[in-house]
């Protein structure tokens, strides 16, 4: 049977066997997004596990797609699938309160130094405002990372779920125009960052690269591009707080 037939199959008769098939069918795209998001959280987890809640909503894309609309069901599943994951992951909380409580001291910082000196915003001037080392400051941001894409999340998510890619929205009307507006703020910001900043952000969330293959096409260490992801996401959250 056609893809095209089984899911015709399926959202006509709401058939059991055909929706069994659907998942097997887009069960790769799963291990897909599972793996890159796995290579990108430190192993703090386990793949499998990653791939389990993965399938959770990957079944929850199959039950609501809508084969009317003109929407690649890859495209929807996506957003979904790797919310799914996400949204384990922070349950899990295995991020420790003193990596959180060096966030949010980060964040604090770029906050007031955004507003004194707007994009001419030093590394140098952000380890000063920390009182610590560029050492330091590295590694800060590097320990960061994982927490600093949760926190951004849970920032837009406050208005209903979304993708940094996508248009897709799934709340009521009112809901859905807020979290338009905060997307358009996001893309707008987005474009504001440094170079290196807004490439990372580009290759990361729009091309789907690991942090491996985003140091490989820069050129850089992975180090340095988990810093500068961190740093990145940090402004972004600071600057829709603002709004």
């Amino acid at each position: 049977m056609s893809i095209s037939s089984l899911w015709k199959t399926y959202k006509e008769t709401n058939d059991r066997v055909a929706k069994e098939q659907l998942i097997v069918e887009y069960v790769e795209l799963v291990k897909i997004i599972a793996g890159r998001l796995y290579a990108n959280y430190n192993h703090n987890v386990e793949y499998d596990d990653l791939v389990s809640y993965g399938i959770i909503g990957l079944i929850d894309a199959i039950v609501k797609f809508d084969i009317e609309k003109n929407v690649k069901f890859e495209t929807y599943a996506n957003i979904r699938i790797r919310g799914a994951i996400v949204d384990q992951i922070r349950s899990l909380d295995w991020i420790p309160r003193s990596t959180r409580q060096k966030y949010k001291k980060v964040e604090g910082a770029l906050e007031k130094l955004q507003s004194m000196y707007g994009d001419q915003l030093t590394d140098e001037l952000l380890a000063a405002e920390l009182g610590i080392s560029m050492e330091e400051l590295y590694q800060t941001l590097n320990e960061v990372s994982n927490l600093a894409v949760l926190s951004l999340e849970d920032t837009v998510n406050e208005t209903g779920t979304m993708d940094i890619r996508s248009d897709d929205v799934d709340m009521d009307p009112q809901a859905s125009l807020d979290l338009k507006e905060t997307e358009n703020i996001l893309r707008e910001e987005i474009d504001k960052l440094p170079e290196k900043e807004r490439l990372v952000i580009s290759l990361y969330y729009y091309e789907e690269l690991t942090y491996k293959e985003i140091a490989s096409v820069m050129d850089i260490s992975e180090s340095r591009i988990s810093q500068l992801h961190s740093k990145a996401i940090a402004k972004l959250r600071v600057k829709i707080k603002s709004f």
